[in-house]
């Protein structure tokens, strides 16, 4: 059973990465405007990727007999003054998605709740992955000019979360 302040943590999750999700398909669509079609793709796989944590927490509630409650998704900013702009924002946004999955995670400790705090280690690993993606790519751009920056990001491709991918296969 999860507890009714873990459900609501959770939901909380749910909803910001649904609003990280739409910040990336923002950021995607104005590297677009400005004819970074590769950064446009890189964060475009960001907004897919945020989308699959979203439904992996989803999951997870739906299979503990808890309750999914959608909120309404905040606006985000919609311009951005440059790519390295952008990818800083990221970066303050991975960090505080990072801070909410260590306290759901902290709860789970201090609830003894050994099912929400395995799920939530994948989290954790997860968000290394994802600051670690972001500060190389602040690095990288740093050091090359933006046009063949755009290069490299445009090689980015999709993954679905492993969490889901096991879904799939055991339907099969």
């Amino acid at each position: 059973m999860i507890s009714n302040k873990m459900q609501a943590e959770i939901n909380r999750q749910i909803n910001a990465e649904l609003w990280s999700a739409y910040l990336y398909l923002a950021m995607s669509l104005d590297a677009e405007s400005k004819a970074l079609q590769g950064a446009a793709n890189w964060f475009f796989v960001q907004w897919l990727e945020e989308q699959d944590h979203s439904r992996i927490l989803q999951n997870y509630l739906n299979d503990r007999g808890a309750k999914v409650v959608l909120s309404p998704i905040e606006s985000v900013p919609n311009k951005w003054k440059s790519l390295l702009d952008m990818l800083e924002n990221a970066l303050v946004q991975e960090r505080k998605v990072t801070e909410m999955i260590n306290r759901i995670y902290s709860l789970a400790y201090e609830e003894d709740d050994f099912a929400t705090m395995s799920r939530m280690q994948w989290f954790i690993d997860e968000q290394v992955e994802e600051e670690k993606s972001v500060t190389d790519a602040i690095n990288t751009l740093r050091d090359m000019p933006v046009y063949y920056f755009d290069q490299i990001m445009a090689e980015r491709k999709y993954s679905q979360a492993s969490p889901l991918k096991k879904d799939d296969d055991s339907k099969e």
